[in-house]
């Protein structure tokens, strides 16, 4: 008889379109479901975050008949014990794109010895590192590496349910943190934004005051979803968000030290200030400007943040305060529940110019016209910051706007 299989779930925690089960099916119809609460990955995370994984995890263990095995510790140990106790010969993965991921995986795969680490698939549509120009090298802009993603293609979805693997039932087990709710069905959320709200989204998606957004980024980056479920049923402008989604993650392939250093080398001599009263006005919403302030608060009361106040506030902290970019790229990935790595710092870098494809420089976001424009009636700021007009404005946006582009032409 054929070993077991162990199928070691990350961010692809769901039973449908899993090339991983076709994987391990292939060499055995039983398998044991693992996941490995990491420390290193959860100790930046805030706890909305961990909240949702555990969701995520409760949800799964559900779709599995109660068989998800969980346990705590460093993979690199965790993993090859878990295999050797049932005899695996083979443990089988999503692959993972990101830095750690990617060191992590190959440490597991040294451990593993004999038993083999195999790797199907990933958490993106296609697979970063695959989508290059002609001369082989990796795409920079975003338009050209959009056209070359849309001609690449991506596979069409496994056809894999909880049933696809026999699941063994764990000899033991960490027991799951309780949770206060359960997780959306979400499936059922995408096709109720497919169905009312994507005909539109071009049109609205950057009004934060409309429920006008699909709010399924934190699906998409636990794996809940996978992107090519949302690509078979939608086009135009919300599949262009997805490649944004893509190109990012391509990019931290390609060069993963931007994770942490500007990509555009030049923006190192850039000037910063690094005032802490400042930064904990701006993280607390009390800037005295209206929409950052919204933003910022309903990021620590729900942590989301709508995407063109992502901007704004960014946009507010980099050329209004003169603050690092990575002091708010940290601050945004210790809240959102969607946190991703590639995405949150690579846009944090578009907007303060350093990024590839980045806004220029000069592109500096005015947070009262721009909560005019995308605000109009107000209702955003009174649901989250009703406050904030009365407070005094801690920088004149006029006076910082101009040092900012003095600094710029410093470095120029």
């Amino acid at each position: 008889m054929s070993s077991p299989s162990v199928v070691w779930f990350r961010r692809d925690l769901r039973t449908t379109d899993h090339p991983a089960f076709l994987a391990a099916a292939e060499r055995s119809p039983q398998a044991l479901a693992l996941f490995v609460l990491d420390d290193r990955l959860l100790k930046p995370s805030g706890q909305p975050r961990i909240d949702f994984l555990h969701r995520c995890l409760h949800a799964l263990n559900d779709e599995l008949g109660g068989r998800l095995m969980v346990v705590r510790g460093d993979p690199v140990q965790a993993v090859p014990r878990v295999a050797r106790e049932i005899g695996a010969g083979s443990v089988h993965i999503t692959a993972d794109c990101a830095p750690y991921g990617r060191n992590r995986d190959q440490a597991v795969e040294e451990a593993l010895g004999d038993i083999e680490l195999v790797r199907s698939g990933s958490p993106y549509a296609v697979t970063p590192g695959r989508v290059r120009k002609a001369d082989g090298t990796p795409f920079k802009v975003f338009t050209p590496f959009r056209n070359a993603w849309l001609d690449h293609g991506w596979c069409k979805p496994a056809d894999t349910s909880s049933s696809t693997l026999d699941w063994m039932k764990p000899a033991h087990s960490a027991k799951l943190p309780a949770v206060k709710e359960q997780l959306p069905d979400a499936q059922a959320l995408w096709e109720q934004f497919r169905d009312e709200r994507l005909a539109d989204y071009d049109k609205t998606r950057d009004r934060p005051d409309l429920d006008a957004t699909s709010r399924l980024s934190a699906f998409l980056r636990f794996g809940v979803l996978h992107p090519r479920t949302l690509l078979k049923d939608c086009d135009g402008t919300f599949r262009s968000e997805l490649a944004w989604r893509e190109f990012y993650a391509d990019v931290l392939w390609h060069r993963p030290e931007t994770a942490r250093e500007n990509y555009d080398r030049k923006f190192d001599r850039m000037q910063h200030d690094h005032d802490e009263e400042l930064f904990e006005a701006w993280a607390q919403g009390r800037t005295g400007y209206p929409i950052v302030d919204a933003g910022m608060r309903q990021l620590l009361q729900e942590g989301f943040m709508h995407n063109r106040v992502r901007m704004i506030v960014a946009s507010f902290l980099v050329k209004d305060l003169h603050l690092p970019w990575w002091w708010g790229a940290r601050h945004f990935m210790k809240h959102l529940i969607d946190g991703d790595l590639a995405s949150n710092q690579h846009n944090w870098q578009w907007v303060a110019g350093c990024g590839t494809d980045a806004a220029p420089f000069f592109r500096v976001f005015n947070p009262l016209t721009q909560a005019k424009k995308f605000d109009p009636d107000g209702a955003y700021v009174r649901k989250y910051a009703p406050d904030s007009h009365t407070l005094e404005p801690i920088v004149d946006h006029a006076v910082e706007r101009q040092v900012a582009l003095d600094r710029y032409q410093a470095i120029k």
